[in-house]
């Protein structure tokens, strides 16, 4: 292997993964994401402008590290930020078994009007944000809603976590200059009852969470989108002082979009045969569109009948 080749697969190594890790002396728990590839395949279905790429590209960032969290192998998080009259309308993302997707809908006219690097404001106005829990095994949903409120969605984020979960955390996203490689950290701790503790409270002032976030307030937005860097390295210089840090298995991460011919005509199936024959167009399909991947499937009523 020459030298470039080595460079690249240690550059592809530390990209599109997610790495768990709790630090047990201090009962906190947290994740570490970067993103590569992964951003390409997503924003290469949409000709997406900078400031939307970059917020879209966050947003999958934050449901990569929320999503990692989940112990149900088939368990699914949803993100969703929706707004009144913002120039974002929509953003989704959503997280299955370490596949990403996502998609944002906007004014492209109001977009053109806004500065270069909009603010969170300045994109969604008055809005909130929803995170989505699906378990596979128990069937339970849990839907968490907040305002969308703050100078990022990293601060959205972690007013969720305050609001809707009582747990104090810390988030932090950043997306380098050419908006291909994005990195998030997420740092919580641990409500009192989890991992043998008995549930009693959580304190935003507590000495061993304060200790843990003011290390991980060190971290700088060049190492979390930095492809030479890889993320145990980055761990271990966040919290190389404490007693134990236990990693957990990394997780590869890849763009995942469940649409195909077959699910399309059995939703489409679902309907009644009148509706059918009123959504055919003038070339005698019923298309329909997949917003994540801008695909487009053509169903007859031939294939219905198969």
């Amino acid at each position: 292997m020459t030298s470039d080749q080595s460079s690249e697969a240690v550059t592809t190594a530390n990209l599109d993964e997610a790495v768990g890790f709790t630090i047990p002396g201090r009962h906190a728990r947290g994740r570490l994401v970067r993103l590569g590839p992964l951003l390409d395949d997503v924003l290469s279905a949409h000709a997406y402008p900078a400031p939307i790429a970059r917020i879209l590209s966050e947003a999958l960032t934050l449901t990569a590290l929320l999503g990692a969290m989940l112990k149900d192998a088939g368990g699914q998080l949803t993100l969703q930020a929706q707004t009144e009259a913002g120039i974002v309308d929509l953003l989704v993302c959503d997280y299955r078994g370490g596949e990403l997707r996502g998609y944002v809908r906007f004014d492209h006219e109001r977009l053109a009007e806004v500065p270069t690097l909009p603010s969170l404001f300045a994109l969604f106005g008055k809005g909130y944000l929803a995170i989505t829990f699906d378990h596979a095994v128990s069937g339970e949903r849990y839907q968490g809603i907040v305002p969308l409120e703050g100078n990022s969605l990293a601060e959205a984020a972690q007013s969720f976590f305050g609001q809707s979960e009582q747990i104090p955390s810390l988030v932090r996203l950043a997306v380098n200059d050419t908006g291909h490689i994005a990195g998030g950290i997420l740092v919580q701790h641990l409500p009192e009852g989890e991992e043998g503790r008995d549930r009693l409270h959580t304190r935003l002032d507590h000495p061993e969470w304060e200790h843990v976030r003011v290390l991980a307030e060190t971290i700088k937005a060049g190492e979390l989108f930095d492809p030479d860097l890889p993320l145990e390295t980055l761990l271990w210089r966040l919290f190389h002082e404490e007693e134990e840090i236990r990693v957990l298995p990394t997780v590869p991460l890849s763009k995942g979009c469940r649409c195909n011919f077959e699910y399309i005509r059995g939703v489409i199936a679902r309907f009644g045969e009148e509706e059918r024959r009123d959504m055919v167009d003038r070339d005698g399909f019923i298309s329909v569109d997949c917003e994540f991947c801008s695909r487009v499937f053509p169903i007859s009523l031939s294939d219905l009948e198969a």
